[in-house]
């Protein structure tokens, strides 16, 4: 596999248009900026590509508190004054309480990392602003210290969004953008079958049915994900539970073991309800 390209991992299974996203992403040597429903894969891209690459993976994570210069580095001056009071030689030296960010550690790599930024649109509406002109100009300076910190290679920024928040315009410019849609039915038997290699064919087709008709129900708060599919497989081998199990008509209305597909009480209740009407309809 080339080292300038990616083709997908064993577990990993890329669509050959986000595939086509990521390359793009090299070539242009510009951030990719991945959007999708939880459960889609976003995050474990990164860590995908990392490998493929073989390239050293850099996570930040992002939180509402994140600040844009955390990424950068932060200046310790709470424990440079504590060094000062306790007569600490380390107060000559502003440099060690310079504190690296994440990106500082990938412009530093040995060789071209790959730059996560998870969550991007939990920050502040700020945030990818604060972020332009270092990401664009692959430098930045520490006045602490007088430095300029540049790119030694230049990482493959990847950075995903939940769509919590709109991302400003002059940010989006820069990237290279992909939605990742949420896989069909052909696409899902495969991820099922990287993590699941020797389910029955019966089980699996059984198991996907139900699992996309909970998805189609009209008033769903949460449908259930990729991630939450295959929780929901591992629970019904660990049960032992077979095609002909799932395909018995239950008057419940809810999947065996529902737990893992259903994650709030407005969706158990949606469920209960129609449940009452199937009986309904069975009586009359």
């Amino acid at each position: 596999m080339s080292s300038n390209t990616f083709e997908g991992t064993n577990d990993y299974v890329a669509t050959e248009e986000l595939t086509m996203a990521v390359n793009a992403a090299l070539t242009l040597e510009r951030p990719l900026l991945i959007k999708g429903e939880p459960g889609t894969g976003k995050t474990q891209l990164a860590i995908e590509v990392a490998k493929s690459l073989d390239a050293p993976l850099i996570e930040w994570h992002i939180k509402s508190t994140t600040k844009a210069h955390q990424g950068l580095y932060e200046y310790d001056a709470v424990s440079r004054l504590r060094d000062s009071q306790l007569g600490d030689d380390r107060v000559h030296d502003i440099g060690n309480y310079i504190v690296k960010g994440k990106i500082w550690e990938a412009f530093t790599s040995d060789k071209r990392a790959i730059l996560l930024i998870d969550e991007i649109d939990k920050a502040d509406i700020e945030f990818p602003n604060d972020l332009l002109q270092e990401l664009d100009r692959m430098e930045f300076f520490v006045y602490e210290t007088q430095e300029l910190v540049k790119a030694t290679h230049r990482p493959l920024i990847i950075i995903t969004s939940n769509n919590e928040k709109e991302l400003p315009d002059a940010f989006l410019r820069r990237c290279f953008f992909h939605y990742i849609r949420f896989p069909e039915l052909e696409t899902m038997e495969k991820i099922v079958d990287v993590h699941f290699p020797s389910l029955k064919k019966d089980l699996l087709a059984e198991a996907l049915g139900l699992f996309f008709e909970v998805r189609d129900v009209a008033g769903l708060k949460k449908k259930p994900s990729t991630s939450e599919l295959l929780d929901w497989i591992k629970l019904l081998l660990a049960e032992d539970l077979s095609a002909d199990t799932l395909r018995e008509s239950n008057d419940n209305i809810l999947p065996k073991m529902h737990g893992a597909l259903l994650k709030n009480e407005q969706d158990v209740h949606l469920f209960e309800r129609l449940a009452f009407i199937n009986r309904r309809q069975r009586n009359d």
